[in-house]
């Protein structure tokens, strides 16, 4: 694909979100409320996977457990190719962190290192042979450093990323869930390779409007204000408002999911696994846990828990799936070809846009009518989102199943 291609393939405006769903703007809303009127279909496989290199500040044990949840989706999204896991790192994490003039940032529980551990639980259950390595743990200082003098093993996050990006045949979808500084640091050493072999980086950070430092920009604002400042085509999830990353907006992904009692109908398997990263289990021989049953009271734990969700709208984009309402009432998020004409869409999209972003990461944007290199997420009711997702995702995680023993 080239560039003009990959500018042009998502241009919808905010008004042609509406248009274009089932249900049309302001009936969209009132049908989503009423229910459709077709049943969904069986899906086959997927014509073809998506390749995905997946950045992740996954650490272990986990500083953020959704982490470890939200990699299950890139394993076991059939539509996903996932190539590589690069390890997005922050030093300071690495051992509790409190800063007394800004405790806005505070991690008093630190004690972690990079998530190797849950990658190799994920390879052994899925019975895969993904790569994974770590990027820099300290900040960029600058936007144009190539940290080419950080320690070797922390030079294997980005070597792996542009290594992967050479090797593909096709251009990959690249994630970025963290400080984006792996990414950031593999345009300052690769822009050709990055330039033709990156279709779309899908960037889950900041916030919109600006006025609220995000916490995955301040782990590295240099490396958020290099790659919105690239050339490559970036679509922007952002993880706040201008007030919180736990507010509900128009612009930006936040949702909570009430509690984790999905966890008692998922695989026996990711199961053990998101027991053992939720109930921060610290047992040496973490591959036999993901063949043994956790005690019952560490499921009821895990069980009860809200859990806060910022992910779920990446995936769905990458994938082409839609957070549908089925003519039997239930709440779904369905690949293309499993939606029937009359089921019902909750209006979605990306929006091309020109952003202007700041030194320190805050960034304004505004929308375009026609070819972008960037773009906004943008979704038309975030309640009804909310409330939707709390019964599809759990759906969707139900219906995910490990490689067979």
């Amino acid at each position: 694909m080239n560039k003009a291609d990959r500018a042009t393939d998502i241009r919808m405006t905010r008004r042609e979100v509406f248009r274009r769903t089932a249900a049309g703007t302001a009936g969209a809303l009132a049908a989503w409320t009423m229910g459709g009127n077709a049943a969904a279909a069986a899906a086959p496989p997927p014509a073809r996977k998506i390749p995905v290199i997946d950045i992740t500040d996954l650490y272990h044990p986990p500083q953020d457990p959704g982490d470890n949840m939200d990699l299950i989706a890139a394993y076991a999204l059939p539509e996903v190719d996932l190539k590589a896991v690069i390890l997005d790192v922050t030093n300071r994490y690495r051992r509790p962190y409190v800063n007394p003039a800004d405790p806005r940032y505070d991690d008093p529980a630190g004690g972690r290192d990079p998530g190797f551990i849950p990658v190799w639980q994920l390879n052994a259950v899925f019975n895969r042979e993904i790569p994974c390595a770590t990027g820099p743990f300290e900040a960029m200082r600058d936007p144009d450093d190539p940290m080419t003098d950080a320690p070797p093993f922390q030079q294997q996050g980005v070597d792996l990323l542009i290594r992967t990006l050479q090797a593909s045949p096709e251009p990959v979808e690249v994630v970025s869930f963290g400080s984006a500084r792996p990414l950031a640091v593999a345009w300052n050493r690769a822009q050709t390779v990055l330039r033709e072999k990156i279709r779309r980086v899908h960037l889950c950070a900041g916030a919109s409007p600006a006025g609220f430092l995000e916490w995955n920009v301040q782990l590295d604002p240099h490396a958020f204000v290099r790659v919105l400042d690239s050339d490559l085509p970036v679509a922007v999830y952002p993880c706040a408002t201008e007030h919180s990353a736990f507010d509900l907006g128009p612009y930006n992904t936040y949702w909570l999911l009430s509690n984790l009692a999905m966890i008692r109908d998922m695989d026996p398997a990711l199961r053990r696994y998101l027991v053992f990263a939720f109930d921060r289990a610290n047992r040496v021989d973490f591959l036999a846990a993901m063949e043994e049953d956790p005690p019952e009271e560490a499921v009821a734990r895990v069980a009860q828990r809200p859990h806060n969700v910022w992910e779920t709208a990446v995936w769905m984009q990458i994938t082409g799936r839609k957070l549908v309402r089925t003519a039997e009432g239930r709440r779904r998020i369905l690949a293309p070809s499993e939606i029937a004409p009359g089921d019902i869409i909750m209006p979605e999209a990306l929006i091309p846009c020109e952003i202007s972003v700041r030194p320190d990461g805050q960034f304004d944007w505004r929308e375009i009518p026609g070819p972008a290199q960037k773009w906004i997420y943008f979704r038309s009711d975030p309640q009804s989102q909310q409330e939707a997702l709390n019964e599809a995702l759990p759906a969707l995680y139900a219906s995910f199943r490990v490689a067979a023993a």
